[in-house]
């Protein structure tokens, strides 16, 4: 029997108690009886890879010595306790070694070269993947906690072994909770639930998903479990008869039409009968399926053909029939369920599945060391399926460097639920719940994603932030010239689509920004007689040098993109660099710099830049006066925001510019504009039936798309106001549409909505 030892807390082990080095003969007893119970699990084992894991021991042994759990019992039964659960597991020796010695590099100071030299490479890494990260200094516990679950799930992604050893861990430490100081209780659950029991789910270790959640459940809430526990206890006493009942008559079924079959009692656990209660608002009396039976069968076909045995021997309940075998769940689960009215007429959950996916069932990727004389197509799939979760980690970590971001994006991931979509092609396709048109363009590929122009359901056309449901069969159109909208991520589900876009949008941002950055620089450089930029390699590399010196910037490149961003003064840059070109013995131009003085009069400090709407990220149109071309305009360089444009007389623009003239730039419309631009619109009418659809028609007519709309409450005299958000190609067209209003019966007074933000961006 395990011996209880103390757990450890969310971030880092609680640290061993400081014993005198001989320990007692009942200290002793214990460890030993510990290493008895492992060995006998570790018949699976050569005796060169037995010896191995008992080299590990005694190392462990001889690194712990000296410390106790708060127990009072050596802390090498806690080594010994989670080898025990990788040994029922059946990982390998390497495994197994480096959940003895797992917590020798961070309680004992052991290097993990020491590791490497006795034990090699792999059990060195796997003890590393392990580690957490004590010895670096964080801002916050959230941030120390974030980078060592991401170092955590990184490992895990290049070696599942890590992540089974750590939810051995976690698992021996809530089973003997109890041993810790009461106050962390909360904090050591709740980290478990939100985290761990998901992660054992998300890997199909369904038997250590339930345990970690009931576990958790027992001391967050203990008052709530132990009344549960209690009805169960009744129940169970009550219903003896019931299910003796339906054993026995399952007994004569399979027996009558020679079907070997095993059979086992199924209970709901305490957990997630209280979710079930929670969530449906429920009685404890009101939950039915408390109870229930698994039938294992000697193979797939079996599977059908005892469903149809059961369904002639009680009747099924309508829309209670789950075939988890032709779609499996998200982590690889495969069984039939079926919900029957048993005697008394209580109803009766059935899952019939192989022996093969029983395993996979129990213990996920875990299988693949259990089942390997098999080559089980079932087996097989929960692997794949727990591999491409684990390969995606490293994907979104290679887009992802900081920690708390790339911790987000994997929660998202790390939840029960699901929906199975195809392809056009009739390929299945697993996403979270909720997910949407571009989670699943995401999930095809990240090329696909970043293309996606339109969608269809079904043959159906279908915005593309439509939730995808069960059954779905979805068609993803592409362009080459179609790129990822920065609102994809208000409404898009899982991480792989959410780091894409990420991505993708700072890359974007950046290249614009220097664009930006660099149009801006020339403008300037022209204001102080230099026509062109001076190449960045050859003669003219020394004065970059030294002009980089000035600006703190490492490279050209990002010293563009910061002028673009509004970091750097592009007029003070100019001056710089005309000054040290000056020293190398280049003059400016005299002409150039007569010229350019006379066009730009008094606004000479960075020149004019030219608005076509292609800018994107670097460039934001104000939405307090919501500028189209044709409106006088002007640029504001906002610290690390980028361009921010606004009309001439936008009250908002004057108070920037009374406050910090010298981040105001002249902008000025390109001839030809690239896209239309929303400005804002108020229109009064006389409230009536049809109002609101004769003012939106007017719009249509003057080919202004609607892209927000709000209304006033109506006032005593019947008039209200109705704001829209529309988008026009320019102050012609605008004028154009104010005519179609005017001209709409109902309607009182049309304006520009300038300087109050009627609508929220």
């Amino acid at each position: 029997m395990r011996t209880p030892v103390q757990p450890v807390s969310v971030v880092s082990h609680i640290p061993p108690k400081p014993a005198p080095k001989a320990l007692s003969s009942a200290g002793m007893n214990a460890a030993a009886a510990s290493l008895a119970s492992l060995t006998n699990k570790l018949d699976y084992l050569s005796p060169a890879d037995l010896a191995s894991v008992r080299q590990a021991y005694r190392f462990a042994d001889e690194a712990h010595l000296g410390q106790l759990r708060n127990s009072g019992e050596p802390y090498i039964t806690h080594p010994i306790a989670v080898a025990a659960q990788c040994a029922e597991w059946k990982l390998d020796a390497q495994a197994l070694m480096a959940a003895l010695l797992h917590d020798a590099m961070e309680d004992c100071g052991i290097a993990k070269s020491e590791l490497i030299e006795r034990f090699g490479t792999s059990v060195a890494e796997l003890v590393d993947g392990l580690t957490k990260l004590e010895k670096l200094h964080f801002n916050t516990r959230e941030e120390n906690q974030a980078e060592s679950f991401r170092k955590m799930l990184l490992a895990m992604a290049r070696d599942v072994r890590v992540i089974l050893i750590k939810l051995a861990d976690r698992t021996h430490n809530m089973r003997t909770l109890s041993d810790a100081p009461r106050e962390k209780w909360g904090r050591i659950a709740s980290e478990t639930l939100d985290i761990y029991a998901p992660i054992a789910y998300r890997l199909g270790l369904n038997q250590t998903y339930r345990e970690l959640q009931d576990l958790s459940f027992k001391y967050l809430n203990p008052w709530r479990h132990s009344v549960l526990t209690k009805a169960v206890a009744k129940a169970r006493s009550r219903r003896r008869d019931l299910i003796q009942k339906v054993h026995a008559d399952l007994d004569n079924t399979f027996a009558q039409h020679d079907m070997p079959v095993r059979i086992a009692g199924r209970e709901k656990t305490i957990f997630s009968i209280y979710k079930k209660m929670e969530e449906k608002n429920l009685s404890f009396a009101q939950v039915t399926d408390i109870y229930g039976f698994r039938i294992i069968v000697p193979n797939l076909v079996d599977c059908y053909t005892a469903l149809g045995m059961l369904h002639q021997l009680y009747k099924p309940v309508p829309g209670k029939f789950k075939d988890h075998i032709a779609i499996s769940k998200i982590n690889g689960y495969q069984s039939l369920h079926t919900t029957l009215v048993g005697p008394s007429g209580i109803n009766v959950e059935f899952q019939l599945r192989t022996e093969a996916m029983h395993l996979v069932a129990e213990t996920g990727v875990a299988a693949h060391w259990l089942y390997k004389e098999a080559s089980n197509d079932d087996v097989g799939q929960n692997d794949r399926m727990g591999s491409k979760w684990l390969q995606s980690l490293l994907d979104i970590q290679d887009e992802n460097r900081d920690a708390t971001e790339f911790w987000e994006h994997v929660k998202v991931d790390l939840f029960p639920d699901a929906v199975y979509v195809f392809t056009p092609k009739s390929q299945i396709m697993a996403m979270p719940r909720g997910a949407t048109v571009i989670d699943f363009a995401y999930a095809i590929h990240s090329n696909v994603g970043d293309h996606t122009l339109s969608a269809k359901i079904n043959n159906e056309p279908v915005t593309l932030r439509t939730e995808v449901k069960n059954g779905d069969v979805i068609e993803v159109i592409t362009s080459p010239d179609a790129t990822p909208n920065p609102a994809w991520l208000g409404f898009v589900r899982t991480a792989r689509a959410r780091s894409k876009i990420r991505q993708h949008l700072k890359t974007l941002a950046q290249t614009e920004s220097e664009s930006l950055g660099e149009k801006m620089l020339i403008q300037a450089l022209r204001a102080e007689g230099i026509e062109n930029l001076p190449d960045h390699s050859g003669a003219k590399a020394a004065v970059w040098d030294k002009l980089l010196r000035f600006s703190g910037n490492r490279t050209p490149s990002e010293l563009m993109t910061d002028i673009g961003l509004g970091k750097r003064i592009a007029s003070i840059v100019a001056k710089r660099l005309a000054m040290l070109l000056a020293d190398s013995g280049e003059k400016p131009d005299a002409l150039l710099l007569t010229r350019e003085r006379f066009v730009a009069g008094e606004n000479i400090s960075q020149g004019s830049v030219s608005i076509d709407g292609s800018e994107s990220t670097s460039v934001r149109f104000a939405h307090c006066c919501r500028p189209i071309p044709g409106d006088s305009i002007v640029g504001y360089l906002g610290r690390g925001e980028g361009l921010t444009i606004h009309t001439g007389d936008c009250q908002v623009a004057k108070k920037l510019h009374h406050k910090d003239s010298e981040r105001f730039i002249s902008v000025e419309w390109s001839d030809e504009p690239m896209r239309t631009f929303e400005t804002g619109i108020v229109v009064t009418v006389t409230n009536g039936k049809g109002v609101l659809a004769r003012v939106a028609s007017a719009l249509a007519s003057g080919e202004a798309d609607i892209t927000q709309v709000d209304m006033t409450n109506e006032s005593a005299h019947g008039v209200m106001e109705l704001r829209f958000v529309i988008a026009v190609r320019d102050l012609s067209q605008l004028e154009t549409v104010f005519k179609h209003l005017r001209r709409t019966a109902a309607v009182l007074k049309v304006q520009r909505s300038k300087n109050t933000s009627p609508i929220a961006a």
